[in-house]
């Protein structure tokens, strides 16, 4: 397989997250259907947000235990510490300070059509609640996190295929594509609790936005193999995901608390079992 295949086929892994996004043109009223859309996105994230803390960490805990030992630097484990520390509270908290300048403009001016930065803004202009214009953002903040999470598979992808072992990266690209799909529904859950029907527009960008990073992390990936990108590319992801979560969980509980857990059930299982595939393929 060539450099080239192998970019062209991580293209394809991240861009199966446009499976799911569909499911943000769908219209409902019920709030137990809201309330369970909404949790079984939260609970993908949960998932994610679990995994990838593992992946994180455990690079940092090898090299604390190889210094230990005697067998690497106290300097390279303090750079992997330092640099998952900054990439989890910068995904965390730029978020938080981001949400804020996209609500300033709103206070500020009538003008709906400058509410929220780019693209955003085209599909905020249309909507006449604050509600459906926060879970528009909610629903971009999950793409940005997954969007980091994704960079970080794309270089596993280019990492295998760089070095040397083809067959492992082929398998790696069938398990994230798989693995992604489900990713889509969990970027529009948010919609559907606040009853939103997102443009096609703002889903495509969604999409770019979460499953474009898988092909620029197979490009680095086949070209730099750095365990501070990959442990802060994973930190980051974990930070933003962390926030969106907690955004998510008390909408769902205003609409009903018994269907949020049953969907936060759902979506963790649904991570569990498609990450299996991933296992099963080797990766």
């Amino acid at each position: 397989m060539s450099t080239t295949h192998t970019i062209v086929l991580g293209a394809i892994a991240g861009l199966t997250i446009f499976v799911g996004l569909p499911v943000g043109r769908l219209r409902t009223s019920s709030r137990r259907v809201k309330a369970f859309l909404n949790a079984t996105s939260a609970g993908i994230l949960v998932f994610l947000l679990v995994d990838i803390l593992a992946h994180a960490t455990e690079p940092v805990e090898q090299a604390m235990t190889a210094a230990k030992a005697g067998e690497g630097a106290w300097g390279r484990f303090a750079g992997l510490a330092v640099v998952y520390a900054l990439g989890f509270v910068v995904g965390l908290l730029a978020l938080f300070y981001a949400g804020r300048l996209w609500r300033r403009p709103a206070s500020r001016t009538s003008d709906r059509a400058s509410v929220g930065p780019g693209a955003m803004a085209v599909a905020e202009a249309q909507l006449r609640s604050p509600t459906q214009a926060a879970a528009l953002r909610v629903g971009m903040s999950i793409a940005a996190g997954i969007g980091l999470h994704n960079f970080s598979e794309g270089l596993a992808i280019g990492q295998a295929a760089h070095s040397g072992e083809i067959s492992l990266a082929a398998l790696l690209i069938v398990g994230f594509g798989l693995h992604n799909a489900t990713e889509g529904f969990g970027i529009v859950g948010p919609l559907g609790a606040g009853g939103v029907r997102a443009s096609w527009g703002w889903l495509g960008l969604a999409g770019l936005v979460a499953g474009g990073p898988t092909f620029l992390g197979t490009i680095v990936g086949t070209a730099v193999d750095s365990p501070l990108v990959y442990v802060g590319c994973l930190a980051l992801a974990a930070g933003a995901i962390l926030y969106v979560v907690g955004e998510i969980v008390p909408v769902g509980r205003r609409l009903s608390w018994e269907l949020t857990l049953w969907g936060l059930a759902a979506g963790f299982l649904v991570g569990v079992a498609t990450d299996l595939v991933v296992v099963a393929a080797g990766g």
